[in-house]
Formats: structure tokens, sequence, C-alpha cells
């Protein structure tokens, strides 16, 4: 990547208030010439020009990870994850979290496999399928910026939310009807995201399950 891109890149970090080091810096910008270099064969993302990954993709995925870093989770979940977004960005920003990336379509798999493996992301396992299909172990976060309505987010893997776990879900402006077609036994907020370079309203939907209230103890009025 070129040296504005960097400059770019580092100015995304600042307004994000997300500390990288030079190897970080580094493995971010060889993930974005890699997505390049594979979408021109795979057709892996309808973003081609460069610039526009910087923000469309990379600054987007960058600017849920302070939302994440809230509520600290361990192992993390990215279903439907394409070209690898949001997790191999979450996976090079937090080492310490395992991130499991999940997507029904090979070729989109084999490229986020050939990143992991050529930025040495430990952190990173690549499932090909189908999540309502696969046997997993737990996640206490799971995380999508593809998969379409809310509801179906939530139906397809609930089984392998872990309990006090939660789904962060990446929207555009407030899905009011998908809100209203939730379970009645999920609750849900909405974190807004400022995402530098990008004049368009993003946001995050966390949902988990509702605690059920405390059974009334005798002699309770």
């Amino acid at each position: 990547m070129s040296p504005p891109a960097r400059e770019q890149l580092v100015g995304i970090l600042a307004a994000l208030r997300l500390d990288a080091d030079a190897t970080q810096i580094d493995q971010l910008l060889r993930y974005l010439e890699l997505l390049q270099r594979w979408n021109a064969v795979y057709n892996l993302t309808a973003v081609r020009e460069p610039a526009h990954m910087l923000t469309l993709h990379l600054a987007d995925s960058l600017s849920l990870i302070p939302a994440l870093d809230r509520r600290n989770p361990r192992r993390v979940l990215d279903v439907g994850s394409g070209g690898g977004l949001p997790g191999l960005v979450l996976a090079i920003m937090r080492p310490q979290w395992q991130l499991v990336l999940v997507d029904a379509v090979q070729k989109k798999c084999a490229f986020v496999q050939q990143v992991a493996a050529t930025l040495q992301l430990r952190n990173v396992e690549v499932a090909h399928g189908r999540i309502e299909q696969l046997n997993l172990p737990g996640f206490d976060c799971i995380t999508s910026r593809a998969v379409g309505e809310l509801a179906e987010l939530v139906r397809i893997s609930e089984h392998v939310l872990l309990a006090g776990g939660a789904w962060a879900a990446m929207k555009g402006v407030v899905p009011e009807a998908e809100l209203r077609a939730l379970p009645p036994e999920l609750a849900h907020d909405i974190e807004i995201l400022d995402v530098p370079g990008l004049q368009a309203q993003r946001c995050v939907v966390w949902m988990h399950r509702a605690q059920a209230p405390a059974a009334a103890r005798p002699g309770d009025s």
C-alpha cells in the first residue's frame, strides 16, 4: 500500500483511539493488498478501489473494536465473514481473542485461510459451511456484517452462543422493523458507531437473552 494509505490508516486508528503497533499496521495494509488482488479474480467484494476499501471495509470493521472492548470477549464468531470482515480485522487488532470465521462460500474461506496464514494470525480458525449445520464450541460474542435480518442471525447461530453471551450485529441505520421482529425473550441495545471518513450512519445492535425475573421470596410483598 502507498504511503498515503498508511497515513490514512494511522489517522483512522487515532480517530477511534485504537493503539496499533507497526506490525499490526503492516498486517492491516497487507490484508487490504491481498483483498484487492484476490478480488480481481474471485469477486469477494463489490468495492474495487483501494481507497474505498480502506474506509468502507477497514475503518468500518475497526469502528466495532471499542464497542467489543467494553465487553472483553474471549471467543468471537464472525458469521458470514465473506472476505474476512470484520473477523480478520478483529484478529489483527486483538490477538488475545480467539476468532472463528464462518462462510458458506468455499472461495471466500480459501481467501481468509490464505490471509491468516500469510499474516501468521494464530488466533484465527476458518470454518466452511452454514453455521446452523456446524458443530462448534460456544462463543461469548457473535458478530456479523453480512447476515440479513437480525432474527435470522439469531435463529441460525443461537445454538453456539454461551450463556451470558451477546450478538453484535453491524448495521447501517437503526433497523426498526427488524428490531420489532425479534423474539420477545431477546433484549437489545443500539450503539451508534462513528466510522472515520464514512458519511453514512452505522450502528451495532447488541442482542442477548433477557434474564428471567428473580422468583419472589416467601414474605416479600
